[in-house]
């Protein structure tokens, strides 16, 4: 009965499979080789649903899988004897369960050659995992235990555009140019909510996007973003940053387009570049804006910058701080673009 109802669920769904590169005999085979814990859909023949069902191990996965979702569940140990035929791996979804270091089988990272995604977050993870398959693309550890990055452990990893540590136990001497040396083509690195008093050194020429809120960061190298020069959007909202904690012209030497400084103690407004778009000052001891002092060009010679060219400012945050209306009337003049003043 079983075998009929599998051999019709294919028939009706050729065309489907075609679409996927699945064969009538590879789509038999998976659907048989599900996992009875698991749920694997005719209509989605590479994904393997085992999400939400209280399991404690991981069940033998199918050789077509393409998509493993195994999140919310009891899991302790990442085995490679689980996933030996799963060499197919695009998508791994480990969220929420109770993998340690330890647990982490060194043979079963290395069975998943084709991964692109791993999604590991809300674990018991110290470390790490390593080897990681040198085809991933996104890493996401956040909410885990993490205080230590060792060398080596990103090497041949020049595929990673992502990776997410947030709120994990990082401290400064654990983000080093030798940690992250071989993270070529990273795009997006999150460290909110860890234990960084510096800014992260060493960090790829690749990076765009620098999230690290919710840290004790107290100062920004003066060349620090000149070592970045791909960086767009930087967050340090939840820091501890007051004004002699930011060199004169620290940000000038970047092209961001969107800074977040929200709840720091600054009383001042930084100097800025001309390609910011959204500025975020909320929620520090800023006491007056002086238009005249944060144009990031003199304003008489603002006629001499055409739109493209000029102040690119659009959004500008400054509620929570001890600035009363009215806005001045420099301000409006040097950022014409502007969009939206929050006091």
């Amino acid at each position: 009965m079983m075998e009929a109802f599998l051999a019709l669920s294919c028939l009706l769904l050729a065309s489907s499979v075609g679409s996927q590169d699945l064969s009538y005999e590879a789509m038999l085979q998976q659907l048989h080789a599900c996992p009875k814990e698991c749920r694997c859909p005719p209509s989605f023949p590479h994904a393997v649903y085992c999400e939400n069902r209280g399991l404690k191990t991981i069940p033998a996965i199918p050789p077509h899988t393409w998509y493993l979702y195994l999140h919310n569940n009891q899991i302790e140990v990442l085995s490679e004897q689980a996933l030996r035929n799963a060499t197919a791996l695009r998508w791994v979804n480990l969220n929420r369960n109770k993998i340690t270091s330890e647990g982490v089988d060194e043979g079963a990272m290395k069975a998943m050659s084709n991964l692109l995604h791993l999604y590991m977050e809300d674990n018991q993870l110290t470390d790490i995992p390593s080897p990681l398959p040198a085809s991933l693309e996104q890493l996401r550890l956040s909410r885990n235990k993490i205080s230590k990055i060792a060398p080596g452990v990103f090497a041949g990893m020049d595929h990673l555009s992502l990776l997410d540590l947030q709120g994990n136990k990082l401290e400064d001497d654990s983000v080093t140019e030798e940690s992250l040396k071989g993270l070529s083509g990273l795009v997006q690195l999150n460290m909110a909510k860890n234990n960084l008093k510096t800014m992260p050194g060493g960090l790829p020429l690749s990076t765009t996007q620098l999230f690290l809120d919710s840290n004790a960061i107290e100062k920004i190298p003066v060349d620090y973003f000149k070592g970045l020069p791909k960086v767009a959007f930087v967050r340090l909202n939840y820091n501890k940053l007051a004004d002699g904690g930011l060199p004169k012209d620290v940000f000038n030497s970047s092209n961001i387009l969107d800074l977040q400084l929200s709840h720091n103690q600054l009383t001042e407004v930084p100097r800025f570049p001309l390609s910011l778009e959204h500025l975020h000052l909320n929620n520090n001891k800023i006491k007056s804006v002086n238009g005249s002092e944060i144009c990031p060009v003199p304003l008489n010679d603002l006629y001499d910058y055409f739109d493209d060219k000029g102040p690119r400012l659009q959004y500008l945050r400054l509620d929570g701080n001890e600035i009363k209306p009215p806005i001045p009337r420099e301000l409006m003049m040097c950022f014409h673009l502007l969009r939206s003043i929050v006091i």
